[in-house]
């Protein structure tokens, strides 16, 4: 009988978020009662997609019934798609086969850890998304879990002490780091001379950076980089993943695209942007044409339009509940930014602050230690959720006692 894979075995029980939803459905079973619970744990979009996007869509659905409009395996995805995509978000800098477009940025991830392999050392940001540490752990780039951090993962401690920005002296040569601004959890946004602090050294040190940037079009700040492109020498050390998940509310529909320079090579001089065409044209036929004509849609005028209602309303919410975290003496940080807020309860464990929160007040929250070791004693708000269901939890809020 075939074993099984020692790289499962490694992974930590649980992943985040499917642990919350089973805490949250124990809880439900286990307390009746008629006072509704409401969800500001899970980054997951909650208003429907607006009627210009939401019409191409619909379009895309009706050429695939034509002769003249059928399209079958597009593995790097439309070209038109990819050429627009170049020029909205990166000024024509790139060409279109520097553009894949995929399933998602998660999904991408998960296909650059394979792209890597098992020999590769890991870095990330301390809090971090999970899937920069769990899919190295499924890829082998990571060992067992002991003392509170996987094996093999160089764990950067971003902290209110460091302002969030780590430090780039834990990081060994020859990394990979994952990197995220806006950053989920905390809501950071990385400014212009971090990220070109950040690009300096990975061209010092040999490391390529994975930016993910899937929270990019909340910022308002127009002085903070929304990209890792902006900063000069970044199409030598890095890969950007992208989303339209959160902007154009295409959680479900799944898309996203990464941008992999032509100009970033390993050490020996061979491309990475070849690997990865081959790699993704191995293992993945394409994202769903439906889906990208939904994309282009959202990439005219009237679609960069309701992107931007779209992030204003979820910001919005943000403010809401910050505000209400403010009023209670909780200190926070994100929230301007970012539709993540990340509030500080010193002192406390971060699954005992989530549990208080959905007892007391039928709240569902994400309890920060589950992001990595720098996250205890935090906990996560999204913003991702209906308004009257925002207003009615900073409501409920209101009696907390810090």
């Amino acid at each position: 009988m075939i074993i099984r894979n020692p790289n499962i075995a490694n992974l930590k029980a649980g992943y985040l978020f499917p642990e919350i939803a089973r805490r949250r459905r124990e809880f439900a079973s286990a307390h009746p009662s008629d006072v509704r619970i409401i969800s500001l744990g899970v980054g997951n979009t909650t208003e429907p997609i607006l009627p210009h996007i939401c019409g191409g869509l619909v379009e895309g659905s009706r050429r695939l019934g034509t002769i003249e409009g059928y399209l079958g395996y597009q593995d790097e995805g439309l070209l038109e798609l990819r050429e627009k995509i170049s020029e909205v978000f990166y000024g024509r800098k790139f060409d279109a086969d520097e553009i894949f477009i995929s399933d998602g940025a998660k999904c991408d991830i998960g296909r650059l850890q394979t792209l890597f392999g098992a020999g590769t050392r890991v870095a990330v940001q301390d809090p971090s998304y999970p899937v920069y540490v769990d899919g190295s752990v499924l890829s082998g780039a990571a060992g067992v879990w002991e003392n509170n951090g996987y094996h093999g993962v160089a764990y950067l401690p971003c902290t209110a002490e460091n302002g969030y920005f780590p430090d780039f002296s834990l990081v060994p040569e020859n990394s990979l780091v994952y990197f995220c601004s806006p950053n989920n959890p905390t809501g950071v946004v990385s400014t212009r001379e971090q990220l070109a602090e950040l690009v300096k050294f990975a061209l010092k040190k040999g490391c390529i950076v994975v930016f993910d940037a899937a929270y990019s079009e909340f910022i308002r700040d127009p002085s903070l980089p929304k990209s890792i492109f902006e900063i000069d020498g970044a199409e030598q050390c890095a890969i950007e993943v992208q989303s339209f998940s959160k902007s154009a509310g295409f959680t479900g529909v799944r898309l996203g695209w990464s941008v992999v320079p032509k100009a970033l090579k390993y050490a020996d001089d061979e491309s990475v942007n070849a690997d990865w065409a081959r790699l993704a044209g191995t293992v993945f036929n394409g994202a769903s044409n439906i889906a990208q004509t939904g994309a282009l849609a959202a990439l005219d005028s009237e679609g960069l339009k309701e992107m931007r209602r779209l992030t204003d309303f979820y910001l919005e919410n943000a403010r809401l509940i910050k505000g209400a975290l403010q009023n209670l003496g909780i200190s926070s940080i994100g929230g301007d930014n970012s539709p993540y807020i990340w509030a500080r309860f010193p002192g406390r464990d971060s699954w005992d602050v989530f549990a208080e929160i959905l007892e007391r007040y039928r709240i569902v929250t994400t309890p920060g230690a589950g992001f990595g070791p720098s996250g205890q004693s935090f906990i996560r708000f999204s913003a991702f959720g209906r308004r009257a269901d925002v207003e009615e939890a900073c409501e409920r809020l209101k009696s907390f006692k810090v």
